[in-house]
């Protein structure tokens, strides 16, 4: 007999899953929580939030559901995955301890430090005259990223202090994303890609390189989204770069949370650069 599938989220990432779980032989019915007009002719969609956890949980305990996969950061922040493991239920997706390397970008930039993962060299900030003051000292673009979630619109590239000023007035004075702080990166330069990976622990299975692009507007303009498409297939990427970033990057960020007590269990994000030293 065929599995019961739930999955949690109702956008277009849900709605990728939803299609690739369709064709799998071993899915007899899928359900997905919320859903949306697109994943309804492809799976049950049932009216419960994402972020209901007791809900989703509930919801899975009633109908026997063998595997829940989980899209949105929101819902394993809140735990999700550790609610449906206590009771039981197998889960895709990372524990709220595991998600903060996704969740807080001054805890994945602490882990990277602390590990010797590369990465872009940084500051945090609470306050908005000392990030402001810091900001007007540094060279221009200026790279600010709000620290928690913030569905992929939290990162500025300010090309000047009045940009940097506004950006650092709606994450700090205005709390457009919440209450929280402000990283201030090195702004590198170099073509961007995006390794993902699936991982358990400290092993780290990856999927094709590829190159999103999040900026709203034609021409690479506008402001960041969540994502408005992405293509496989990197001529830039030498095979020396790929095996350095899956090594180097993807597994030493895996064995680092487990070392750290709180390992990956689902999906590694790795958001990478090709800068003129090296991935």
């Amino acid at each position: 007999m065929g599995k019961k599938v739930l999955v949690v989220g109702g956008g277009g990432r849900e709605h990728a899953i939803v299609e690739a779980l369709s064709r799998s032989p071993q899915v007899e019915k899928i359900w997905c929580a919320p859903g949306n007009a697109g994943i309804a002719a492809l799976a049950e969609c049932v009216p419960i939030k994402d972020t209901d956890i007791e809900g989703l949980k509930s919801f899975a305990l009633e109908q026997g559901i063998d595997l829940t996969v989980v899209g949105p950061e929101a819902a394993l922040a809140r735990g999700i995955a550790d609610s449906f493991r206590a009771a039981g239920l197998a889960v895709f997706g990372h524990t709220a301890a595991a998600s903060r390397i996704e969740t807080s970008k001054e805890f994945a930039k602490e882990i990277m430090a602390k590990y010797g993962i590369p990465t872009a060299s940084y500051r945090s900030f609470t306050d908005f005259d000392e990030a402001l003051a810091y900001v007007s000292a540094r060279p221009f673009p200026a790279v600010l990223k709000y620290d928690g979630l913030a569905a992929g619109k939290g990162v500025v590239i300010a090309a000047d202090l009045a940009e940097a000023e506004a950006a650092l007035r709606d994450m700090l004075l205005d709390s457009k994303f919440g209450e929280g702080k402000v990283v201030v990166e090195d702004y590198l330069t170099g073509p961007e890609f995006s390794f993902m990976c699936f991982v358990r622990g400290g092993k780290v299975w990856p999927m094709p390189l590829s190159q999103d692009h999040k900026r709203a507007f034609d021409g690479d303009k506008g402001p960041n989204t969540g994502g408005m498409g992405a293509y496989t297939g990197l001529l830039f990427i030498t095979e020396e770069d790929r095996a350095f970033a899956q090594k180097e990057i993807l597994e030493a960020a895996a064995k680092a949370m487990a070392t750290e007590g709180c390992p990956l269990s689902g999906v590694l994000y790795g958001g990478l650069m090709k800068t003129p030293d090296g991935v």
